[in-house]
């Protein structure tokens, strides 16, 4: 199908080191894909593979049903759109946007008009003439994504586009883009390390440690139940506990999200469905809508609870108190991979 991207057994060394390793990874036409991790990771590799902007060591790249592993960028039917944004300063955004197609060879009337409807998609007609120096950052974004979609390619590759952006910009931008994938239908394949942005912008998340695929699917089932204490830690909003001896009872490794402990006095009574651990208080930050929690619970190791205001009781939660922490045994999150 048209958009529709295969990665099979996708494979990167740098001399003998090994950037992505056996890489398989299918995302079907017009879904938003994020892969997300951290630095060095073999996320922003990997697209500029599926690009053909990076050799492929061995393996398969698939676009819309047809082998390009070993196509030009340009035979490839992509577009990327790049950290930088790599706008030409000496061109208005008007032939910032059209120059795509004046290489193809389009005619001046048809491609300043198909720049307009670009500009009027992205909400930038009225800077049409600008150079890029007198834009905002956003707005440069925005041209940069006008000039990947006007030569109409299946798939579209952002590398982490927002990162340069301040926090509420940022937000701002993220909504552009989802609106504008869903409008036209395409698939976007965005690079980013951050899980707040993949999470409110994808349909398919991949979580990438190390050069291999930790954890896929859609955001909510990967936050519900991260696959290992790896991605565990990074979407962040979980605790990963090592219980070892001082639980026996407990898994070797699980965790278990903030949001799903309560604290109790060591007095309480816990339920037959309830885990509870013992701890202590070490700090209480107010969060606006919630209390932010950190207690120790032996053996050098920290849990992070967030606890709503009203469910509080500051007697109770203050640093140095010996609590329990609890939740329910169906919220204890067992890891599937273990390294």
């Amino acid at each position: 199908m048209k958009g529709n991207v295969e990665l099979i057994n996708l494979t990167k060394h740098y001399g003998n080191s090994p950037a992505v390793s056996a890489l398989n990874l299918t995302i079907e036409a017009g879904q938003y894909c994020c892969l997300l991790g951290p630095s060095g990771c073999g996320k922003s590799t990997t697209l500029r593979m599926i690009a053909g902007h990076e050799s492929v060591t061995s393996g398969t790249v698939r676009l819309s049903g047809n082998e390009v592993t070993q196509l030009s960028p340009r035979q490839r039917g992509t577009a990327m759109m790049f950290q930088n944004y790599a706008l030409f300063p000496h061109m208005t955004c008007m032939e910032n946007v059209a120059y795509g197609l004046k290489v193809a060879g389009v005619s001046k009337t048809e491609r300043t008009q198909a720049a307009k409807d670009m500009l009027a998609l992205v909400d930038m007609l009225e800077h049409q003439h600008k150079l890029p120096a007198h834009l905002s950052g956003g707005q440069q974004q925005r041209i940069a994504l006008a000039r990947a979609l006007i030569c109409k390619p299946d798939v579209i590759l952002l590398d982490e586009p927002l990162s340069a952006l301040d926090p509420f910009l940022r937000i701002q931008m993220r909504k552009e883009l989802k609106r504008i994938q869903r409008q036209l239908g395409l698939t976007f394949i965005h690079v980013t390390h951050s899980q707040e942005e993949a999470f409110a912008l994808a349909d398919i998340a991949v979580v990438m440690k190390d050069g291999v695929i930790e954890q896929s699917g859609n955001p909510k089932s990967i936050f519900e139940k991260p696959a290992s204490a790896f991605v565990a830690d990074f979407i962040g909003g979980h605790n990963v506990i090592n219980a070892n001896d001082t639980h026996p009872d407990f898994p070797p490794s699980f965790s278990v999200r903030a949001d799903h402990i309560h604290i109790t006095a060591p007095t309480h009574t816990p339920s037959a469905e309830t885990i509870s651990m013992p701890a202590e208080i070490v700090d209480v930050e107010f969060q606006a809508q919630f209390y932010f929690v950190e207690a120790d619970i032996g053996n050098g190791q920290r849990c992070m609870c967030f606890i709503p205001e009203h469910k509080l009781d500051p007697l109770l939660v203050s640093s140095g108190q010996r609590v329990d922490l609890n939740w329910h045994k169906n919220q204890m999150n067992t890891f599937t991979i273990t390294h």
